[in-house]
C-alpha cells in the first residue's frame, strides 16, 4: 500500500524488488520495469540454489489443469471404451515434422561434444572433488559455497582438480524404451537388463532418429485403447503375414538406416571443425555455442509433443508416455513412497543440465573473492567457455553474467563490506 501512494504521488514507475539469498549483507537489487513490456529476460537474476533438499520441484503445468486434464480423459473413456487413437505421437506413430528437427538435435548434440572437448583443451576446467561445482580458468575460485563432504571443517571452501568435457555439460541418462507405446514403463526386476542412454539421445530416437545400437520399434498404423489400456492389432496381423515380406521389409529398413548413416557422416564431415589454433579458435567458439542453441531450441520443440517426466526431488528423468517403476529414489520422503519416484513434468534444464559457474572478466586475473560474490555474475558452462574463446555474448545472458558491474579490487573489499 505504501509503496502504491509513493509512486501516485511521486508520479514513479513500478518496481521490482529481489533479494538474494546468497549474499551475506542486505543487498537488494531493484530494476525498473515498464508495464505491458515483454523484457523480463533482460533482469534475469544470477540463479540461486534450492532452499531446501525437500522442496518440491516447481510444476510446469498447475495442479488445477492437470486435474481437468484427467477429468475429462476419464469422462471420455466412459463415454467412449474401445476407441482408435488419432493424436500422434500417443497413438505409436511419428510426428513428421519433428523428424527432421529430431535429426538436427541429434547432429548438433555431436558437433557440440566434439567442439569442447576441443575449447577444455585450450581453457582448463576446474571441479570440485566434494561438490558438482565447476570453474573455468586456471585456477578455481575462493567462493566457500560448498555443499559437499564436510564442508563444515573446510569453512564451504571448494578443493579443485583438472575437469573435463562431461563437467561442462550433463545429460542425464534414463532407460531405453524398445516400445514406447507397448510398453511405456520398466520394471523395478528389469532395472539391470534394459540399457540406459543420454535422455537427449532417448529423445531423439522416439521422434524419429533410427540407430542400430538402440533399436526401436515404428509402426505404421495407430493403436487402439480398450478401457484406458492400450491394444496394438497391427502385431496380430503381422503375425499371419509370412515370414518372406517381414524378411523383405527388415533388408529395406537397414537399407535405408545405412543410407540415413551416410548422409549424416556426409554432413557431419562438412561441417566438422577444424583443429584448435588462434586463428580458428573464435569460430570454433562460435559454431560449438550455435550448436548449443539450436540444440536447446529444438529439444524444446520436441517436448512439446513427446513427454518427458522428472523425479520432483530428485535428477532422476525418463523419456516417454510415464515414468518408470525402479524403486531407487533416495532424495525426500522415499519411504512414503517405498523408492519410487514422484514423476511430474520435465523441463529442458532436466534433459541438459546447464552447469552455471561464475562470470571471470579476465582468465589471468587474480581469483574471484567470496567477500565480493555479490558482484559476480553467471552463465551456463557452455557460454561461458565460448565466450573465452571468442564468441559473442548472447543477449539473453547478458543481464546474468552482470556484464554492466564494476566489481571492486581486493584491496577495496573492507570499503564494500
Amino acid at each position: 500500500m505504501q509503496r502504491k501512494l509513493l509512486s501516485e504521488a511521486f508520479h514513479t514507475k513500478a518496481l521490482r524488488f529481489r533479494f538474494s539469498p546468497k549474499c551475506s549483507c542486505n543487498y537488494v537489487r531493484t530494476v525498473t520495469v515498464e508495464a505491458g513490456e515483454g523484457h523480463d529476460h533482460m533482469y534475469r537474476d544470477v540463479p540461486q540454489s534450492p532452499k531446501s533438499k525437500s522442496e518440491r520441484k516447481p510444476y510446469v503445468t498447475p495442479m488445477k489443469i492437470l486435474i481437468q486434464r484427467a477429468k475429462v480423459e476419464k469422462e471420455a473413456r466412459k463415454a467412449q471404451p474401445c476407441r482408435m487413437l488419432e493424436e500422434r505421437p500417443d497413438n505409436g506413430l511419428l510426428v513428421p515434422e519433428l523428424v527432421n528437427v529430431a535429426h538436427q538435435v541429434y547432429r548438433s548434440r555431436e558437433i557440440l561434444l566434439s567442439g569442447l572437448s576441443k575449447l577444455v583443451k585450450k581453457f582448463p576446467v576446474q571441479r570440485c572433488r566434494y561438490c558438482s561445482e565447476i570453474h573455468i580458468g586456471q585456477t578455481g575460485h575462493e567462493i566457500r559455497t560448498c555443499m559437499g563432504t564436510n564442508s563444515g571443517s573446510r569453512d564451504a571452501t571448494h578443493v579443485w582438480k583438472r575437469g573435463g568435457t562431461h563437467d561442462v555439460i550433463c545429460f542425464p541418462n534414463c532407460f531405453h524404451l524398445n516400445d514406447r507405446v507397448g510398453k511405456p514403463r520398466v520394471g523395478h526386476d528389469e532395472r539391470n537388463t534394459i540399457r540406459r542412454i543420454p535422455a537427449i539421445l532417448e529423445l531423439c530416437v522416439q521422434a524419429g532418429v533410427d540407430l542400430d545400437q538402440y533399436p526401436t520399434k515404428r509402426r505404421t498404423k495407430p493403436v487402439y485403447s480398450i478401457e484406458g489400456r492400450i491394444v496394438d492389432f497391427e502385431s496380430v496381423v503381422k503375425m499371419e503375414e509370412s515370414e518372406r515380406d517381414v524378411e523383405i521389409n527388415s533388408a529395406t529398413a537397414e537399407d535405408s538406416v545405412k543410407n540415413i548413416f551416410q548422409l549424416d557422416c556426409k554432413v557431419l564431415s562438412q561441417i566438422q571443425p577444424e583443429p584448435v589454433e588462434e586463428k580458428s579458435l573464435r569460430g570454433l567458439s562460435i559454431l560449438t555455442l550455435k550448436s548449443w542453441f539450436e540444440m536447446i531450441s529444438g529439444a524444446k520443440k520436441i517436448m512439446e509433443k513427446y513427454k518427458v517426466h522428472t523425479c520432483g526431488y530428485c535428477p532422476e528423468v525418463q523419456v516417454g508416455p510415464k515414468g518408470h517403476k525402479v524403486r531407487k529414489c533416495k532424495a525426500s520422503k522415499h519411504q512414503t513412497r517405498n523408492g519410487l519416484h514422484a514423476w511430474q513434468e520435465a523441463t529442458i534444464d532436466d534433459i541438459v543440465g546447464p552447469n552455471y559457474v561464475w562470470h571471470v572478466p579476465d582468465l589471468s586475473g587474480p581469483p574471484l573473492v567470496n567477500n565480493l560474490k555479490r558482484f559476480y555474475g553467471k552463465a551456463p558452462a557452455v557460454v561461458e567457455l565460448c565466450v573465452h574463446g571468442g564468441a559473442p555474448i548472447p543477449d539473453e545472458y547478458r543481464s546474468m553474467m552482470r556484464l554492466d558491474v564494476v566489481s571492486p579490487n581486493r584491496d577495496e573489499v573492507d570499503l564494500v563490506t
